[in-house]
């Protein structure tokens, strides 16, 4: 089984912010697949379905970012998930809307979801999903958690629109291929290789 998880903060104060992203992914498999999410047997909902002959389990964690990591780990015991077979969906202010980086370790980069799961997990080697949502010039250090709580414009919404099928490809990808093909495949600016198609079609 895999296990899925969206990071995000519950509530209609922060459903279009930026640091929901994580959560709009999971929206998004649940609508591919016709599932609804349900509470599950911690702070968490969760949706389940097989792919691939993969069993997938999504989860949103409900405890707000900082403390992502206790439904994660609640629901990694619950269901057996070694941590190999987790992967965190995030955003990060640090890369441009659009681009996605994969990895399967390292720091959490200033993110407190990311550090809370390694808290909990008591390791750092762990697959995190990073969605850009970065814009154009120097986010400051005294800046940015307005940034990443603040909403989406409405530009940046549709631009999101765009991505979301691949955001959610991404993550599938990783459940059923694997890490390594899923880092070859989407470790990009995908918005920039969009423009590049529309550009060559137009000469």
């Amino acid at each position: 089984m895999k296990l899925i998880a969206g990071l995000g903060n519950p509530g209609t104060r922060y459903s279009r912010t930026r640091h929901n992203i994580g959560f709009f992914v999971i929206d998004a498999l649940c609508a591919r697949h016709g599932l609804k999410l349900k509470p599950g047997k911690g702070d968490w909902y969760e949706a389940e379905y097989e792919l691939g002959g993969e069993k997938i389990v999504l989860i949103k964690p409900v405890t707000y970012m900082n403390n992502s990591g206790i439904a994660v780990k609640e629901c990694m015991e619950r269901y057996e998930v070694p941590k190999e077979d987790v992967l965190a969906i995030v955003d990060d202010f640090q890369i441009p809307l659009g681009t996605i980086r994969i990895r399967g370790r390292g720091s959490d980069g200033g993110h407190n979801g990311l550090a809370s799961i390694a808290y909990e997990l008591e390791t750092d080697e762990y697959a995190r999903l990073r969605l850009g949502i970065g814009r154009e010039g120097v986010i400051r250090k005294d800046e940015y958690v307005d940034y990443v709580l603040g909403e989406f414009t409405e530009d940046e919404f549709g631009l999101i629109g765009k991505m979301m099928e691949t955001y959610a490809d991404c993550a599938e990808s990783f459940a059923v291929n694997g890490l390594t093909s899923t880092m070859n495949s989407f470790n990009k600016s995908h918005l920039d290789e969009d423009k590049d198609r529309r550009d060559t079609k137009e000469l």
